[in-house]
């Protein structure tokens, strides 16, 4: 393990957190003896060997040049992209990832999403808490069994989700670019447009919009879209003009194009359920991506390399 900086080292290691870090989550997977500093000050950086770095905290160059001891950072997630890896790896920093620990949780919360726009759940809410019973004609749930889900991306969650739909009866349809499926029909994204009662989003952005408007209108009337995945995948525009011509009947959103998110077009449309982008954030999920990172911060102090950084993972 290649060290940084010329300075010598201090006993006990430092290691700090960059954003909000549970220390009580973290300092049992720590070398005996760690000092873990939660809120770090100037001091605290000139001497961390290793750092948590939460999904939100961008770490730049000048930031690492704060940090000339530091040995690895381990990221809450597994998006690098608001850490320049360039820079570290010019320092022989290791970045080091967590897959597969919310994995599970994100797959629960689109789910969730998915069912609940299906049930119609927050307009039986709003029509009971209205006085609209008996009254007025109710919300009709919609039904699970028998109607086609299409999940797009079968990674670690894709496939979580799949078998959530299977279990429920729905015929499952899988698009991968990279991935093909053995238990379910791997098919093209055009087809699975045209085939899905519900889309699931589980792939990277970056690529350009996924499902342009376009494309959506091949749809059949009454498509229910989750996306927990980026929000470029599919824009607000293109889901405006969707719900405005009766192509997607419902539409959950765990993540946006700027967060936090001040105010949103859709917020007041019934049919919309928006997340602050927390499906990943449950408490199994937490305590599991704190252990991982700071398993690889013990790693790396122990002279080994983390099981998973950004190219392994």
């Amino acid at each position: 393990m290649s060290a940084t900086g010329g300075a010598a080292r201090v006993h006990p290691p430092v290691v700090i957190g960059l954003g909000p870090v549970d220390p009580a989550l973290v300092t049992p997977h720590l070398p005996p003896g760690t000092v873990f500093v939660a809120d770090p000050a100037a001091s605290d950086f000139a001497v961390a060997e290793g750092a948590i770095v939460r999904a939100a905290f961008d770490v730049d160059a000048e930031l690492l040049d704060r940090m000339p001891l530091l040995r690895i950072l381990a990221r809450t997630g597994v998006g690098v992209e608001r850490v320049d890896v360039a820079a570290a790896a010019e320092r022989g920093i290791e970045v080091a990832v967590t897959p597969g620990s919310n994995s599970r949780a994100v797959a629960e919360g689109a789910f969730a999403l998915l069912t609940a726009l299906v049930k119609r759940v927050p307009e039986s809410h709003a029509f009971v808490g209205g006085g609209g019973w008996g009254r007025d004609p109710v919300p009709t749930p919609g039904d699970l069994f028998g109607r086609t889900l299409a999940v797009l991306g079968f990674g670690r969650i894709g496939r979580i989700v799949a078998g959530f739909g299977a279990a429920f009866g729905m015929q499952v349809l899988v698009h991968d670019p990279f991935v093909r499926s053995e238990e379910y029909e791997n098919v093209a994204l055009d087809d699975a447009v045209r085939r899905a009662d519900a889309l699931t989003l589980h792939l990277p952005g970056g690529g350009g919009e996924l499902l342009p408007i376009e494309l959506l209108r091949r749809a059949r009337p009454g498509l229910v879209l989750v996306n927990c995945a980026r929000a470029d995948l599919v824009s607000t525009e293109t889901i405006s003009a969707a719900l405005a011509a009766g192509v997607l009947a419902g539409v959950g959103l765990d993540v946006f194009a700027h967060e936090p998110v001040a105010s949103h077009p859709l917020a007041g449309d019934p049919r919309v359920l928006l997340s602050p982008h927390t499906s990943g954030l449950s408490e199994g999920a937490m305590r599991e991506t704190f252990r991982m990172a700071a398993e690889a911060v013990a790693e790396t102090l122990g002279g080994r390399y983390p099981t998973f950084t950004r190219m392994g993972a």
